[in-house]
């Protein structure tokens, strides 16, 4: 991974560790598609669940060239925090321990309240897909917020 610009206050790996979205952008013969993803950072890459039913899921197998974005932002401290990065993806067996460290980042470690739906998920229907960046661009943005958004948070 060649880290192209990194303008962050704070290293890379923690950014990555925050419960943000990932933006995985994919080319297809009928234009761009853009999904809003939850991920996992570890073995320097992205690992995303995904169901079998999904397209995103076969655009990956097909074109494996993507790029990804990640933004944190924070409108009260005028916090904007950017990483995007090009690579390629694959379609990997559904590790459950995997997606289960991914799980806990967005949901925490109590399982037992954790919505139905992301609870016991089966291997059958699920994926993952693994992103591996080639090159990464991570800029800090940020700019003093407005005293009214700080003091009221509009």
């Amino acid at each position: 991974m060649e880290i192209i610009e990194n303008t962050l206050e704070t290293d890379l790996e923690s950014v990555l560790e925050r419960p943000l979205f990932c933006y995985l952008a994919q080319a297809i013969d009928a234009g761009p598609r853009l999904s809003p993803l939850w991920f996992l950072w570890e073995d320097e890459s992205l690992w995303i669940i995904a169901r079998t039913d999904r397209s995103y899921l076969e655009r990956a197998d097909r074109r494996p060239e993507t790029a990804v974005a990640i933004v944190d932002f924070d409108r009260r401290t005028g916090r904007v925090e950017h990483i995007g990065m090009r690579g390629t993806s694959s379609v990997e067996p559904y590790d459950p321990d995997r997606a289960q460290r991914l799980l806990t980042k967005y949901l925490g470690d109590e399982r037992s309240e954790w919505p139905d739906g992301f609870v016991d998920l089966s291997p059958d229907d699920y994926r993952l897909i693994r992103f591996v960046p080639k090159t990464v661009v991570a800029r800090d943005q940020s700019y003093p917020a407005p005293s009214a958004v700080r003091e009221n948070g509009q």
